[in-house]
């Protein structure tokens, strides 16, 4: 039977790290709580490297960076796109 998504909150995820820390076993948390053994090992991990569990401030420098790239290549394609656009007008005149 298919798992319908859930979503916690912060303090949710919080609460469930600090059980962990605490010296609760993971799979103690995820049987009592009904988790999932990645999404409590995704949250612990995002915890430890960034103390927050968005997901844009656990970023690697690689993928923020890749994500600044591709937004600059897209506002480039529009440029490009609207010069396209302006060429054509003017070339009719």
């Amino acid at each position: 039977m298919a798992r319908t998504r859930r979503t916690f909150t912060p303090e949710f995820k919080l609460q469930m790290v600090r059980l962990f820390e605490n010296g609760k076993s993971k799979s103690d948390i995820v049987r009592e709580y009904d988790l999932t053994p990645s999404a409590l090992d995704k949250w612990i991990k995002n915890h430890q490297n960034s103390g927050s569990f968005n997901v844009v401030d656990n970023l690697t420098d690689e993928e923020k960076e890749l994500r600044k790239l591709r937004k600059e290549n897209q506002q480039l394609k529009m440029e490009n796109d609207i010069l396209k656009q302006a060429a054509l007008i003017m070339g009719r005149k």
